[in-house]
């Protein structure tokens, strides 16, 4: 296998090459040839003889399959053959004729792969703009099939509209056509793309939607490969060539006349770099979504502790922010004078220890108040200050920091309850709460942190919270190691929280009416979401965070936020995305109608996002109460 798997690289990430092929009724052969001398993983067979036609069959006849069942065992089909489908397929032609075999050839091939058990099938790529008919039976058989993956064909076509006479009708973009297709076949999840790569390519921006979509496969065509140095140059294969390779008469065997494609694609994948240790880690996360964490409302189990601190470039960031901090609250003629810090909602104590050496890096002296309200957690800060020998230093205060009664006033106030989208934890909250505990000239770090949006296609992710049926998961926000997606435009600021927060009109409901307009070179696209992020500036100019331009690097706490929207929506090029979020919150008791019903909060903190998506073609209004929103603050 020469794609498989390689040192660095995880076994998940082994890419697997078949070679194309023409109809053969001997499928052993076939796969012999392919696999054995040609060293490729699978073979992307016809299933049905070319020259059938339905209605030319006499009655009774035996269809003219490829192979019988038997001759491969069933690991064989399911593992090493992909299907083809009669290219000559037209189920939108004006002959009815056509029309009618075309689709009474395609539920028999499909039938007959469902039988075999193979993985997938290809199916030949629409004829014309119009697909209706085409998807229409696709869905259909969608709708009754078990495992097995259809691939629509797609070439990778999108005509540069600068390129265009403006009475040209002969613009094309190739995503327009993948897009009706799927609509009309309601996102399943079961059809994917077979991406055809052709001799010239599109735009980057309009080749970036498609790492967005559910491509299953990339399919290359010998014509668009150069010849590169002596050691990888490639001969043209030619078909005279295919066929004496594939002579059973043959006294010696060559070498498969597009194994030298298949080296040089091997050799490219060999020399990518290795994923780097934390890319390894988060492979598993990779597009799964999970619902946030709620610190607040529940107590972390000590697998999620652990984690979390090893991310160690968080903490090297906020013991250079305390460090900055102690070197501007106390002059170096006033080192020895005791500072105090509290440490609010201190865990297992990383915070702690970060504190106190940066206290040690700037020779200042503390006194550290750990608040922390799990009481799992404080057993694990009373053994860590007993081994450190921090007992003279660190006060443990094992109590909800809402409900503490600080004996003394903080110099300064460090907490890391931020969340993916910032403010998403209750952060702003607890801190305008811990504010009573900090002195007039107080530091609070973090000082800030803004959240962003930035519009996504992400088929896969919009399949997984679809494949729920409900609306419930439509109207949850959750946390993923976004992988699969295309990232339609940058990103836009959303609600900044600033602390200590001194003002007289102290409020943390907002609202923010943001617009979006993608690239002209992009060509239209689907937005099935928005990805969240955060940025948050934790004293002066150190700072930490997930917005991709700026990100933290080597930093693994948080994952983007994903929120999804309940019908995806279309947008053309020029067209504007115009997006409205609201932040919502109250304090005593709030009912509130969702999807799941009505939420009776008792002396809760409610904390609830909406927002409203419009495009000059569509308005649509989604108000997501998002119940992985609902942050409590109560006993």
């Amino acid at each position: 296998m020469p794609l498989g798997e390689k040192a660095g690289f995880e076994k998940s990430q082994s890419r697997y090459c078949g070679v194309e092929a023409e109809f053969n009724d001997d499928m052993p052969q076939l796969l012999n040839f392919n696999l054995s001398t040609g060293s490729f993983d699978f073979v992307v067979a016809p299933l049905m003889n070319p020259t059938y036609r339905p209605s030319l069959l006499e009655k009774d006849g035996v269809l003219p399959f490829a192979a019988s069942d038997l001759v491969l065992s069933p690991s064989q089909w399911s593992s090493h053959v992909v299907g083809k489908l009669s290219s000559w397929i037209d189920l939108d032609s004006e002959d009815e004729a056509l029309r009618m075999d075309s689709e009474t050839t395609l539920k028999q091939e499909i039938a007959w792969a469902n039988h075999l058990s193979v993985q997938a099938c290809i199916l030949p790529p629409p004829k014309g703009a119009s697909c209706a008919n085409y998807a229409r039976c696709v869905n259909q058989i969608l709708q009754g099939l078990n495992n097995m993956q259809l691939w629509l064909r797609i070439p990778l076509v999108k005509t540069d509209d600068d390129a265009m006479d403006a009475n040209s009708t002969s613009f094309i973009d190739s995503w327009e056509l993948w897009n009706s297709f799927r609509l009309l076949c309601e996102h399943h999840s079961q059809l994917s793309i077979a991406l055809d790569i052709l001799s010239s390519l599109p735009s980057l921006n309009s080749l970036g939607r498609w790492f967005g979509e559910t491509v299953a496969a990339a399919i290359i065509n010998t014509d668009i490969v150069i010849s590169g140095k002596p050691a990888h140059s490639i001969p043209r294969p030619s078909s005279d060539l295919a066929a004496n390779n594939f002579d059973n008469n043959s006294e010696s065997p060559q070498r498969h006349p597009l194994r030298p494609y298949l080296d040089y694609v091997g050799f490219l994948f060999q020399r990518m770099d290795p994923l780097p240790e934390q890319e390894r880690f988060e492979l598993g996360y990779r597009d799964f979504l999970q619902s946030p964490l709620q610190p607040l409302m529940d107590n972390l189990e000590a697998q999620t502790y652990e984690t979390f601190e090893r991310d160690s470039m968080k903490y090297i960031q906020y013991q250079r922010a305390i460090s900055k901090a102690l070197l501007d609250r106390v002059p170096d003629d006033k080192a020895s004078a005791t500072t105090v810090l509290m440490v609010v909602g201190a865990g297992r104590g990383p915070l702690v220890r970060a504190s106190l050496q940066a206290a040690e890096e700037t020779g200042r002296k503390l006194k550290i108040y750990a608040v922390e309200k799990n009481p799992n957690a404080v057993v694990t800060l009373h053994s860590l200050v007993k081994l450190e020998g921090w007992e003279d230093i660190v006060t443990i205060i094992s109590c909800d920091m809402r409900f503490w009664d600080a004996p003394e006033k903080a110099d300064i106030v460090v907490s890391e309850l931020l969340g993916s989208f910032g403010d998403n934890e209750l952060s702003p909250e607890c801190l305008d709460g811990a504010q009573r505990f900090l002195k007039q000239d107080g530091i609070s770090i973090p000082s800030s942190y803004t959240s962003f949006i930035q519009p996504l296609t992400a088929a896969k992710l919009y399949n997984d919270v679809k494949s729920h049926k409900d609306l419930a998961h439509f109207e949850t926000a959750y946390v993923a190691k976004l992988h699969n997606i295309a990232r339609l435009t940058p990103s836009q600021p959303v609600f900044t929280f600033t602390h200590p927060n001194y003002s007289t009109k102290k409020s943390n409901q907002r609202h923010k009416r943001l617009q979006f307009e993608i690239p002209s070179d992009t060509g239209s696209a689907m937005v099935h979401g928005f990805a969240g992020y955060f940025d948050a500036e934790l004293y002066k100019d150190v700072h930490l965070g997930i917005e991709p331009s700026m990100a933290t690097p080597n930093m693994f706490s948080w994952f983007a936020i994903f929120f999804p929207l309940r019908t995806p929506v279309y947008i053309k090029p020029g067209s504007p995305l115009e997006v409205h979020f609201w932040r919502c919150c109250g304090s005593s008791k709030v009912s509130m109608f969702g999807m799941n019903g009505v939420w009776h909060l008792q002396t809760h903190q409610l904390f609830t996002t909406a927002m409203a998506v419009h495009t000059g073609l569509v308005s649509r209004v989604f108000f997501n109460f998002m119940e992985a929103f609902i942050v409590m603050k109560g006993g």
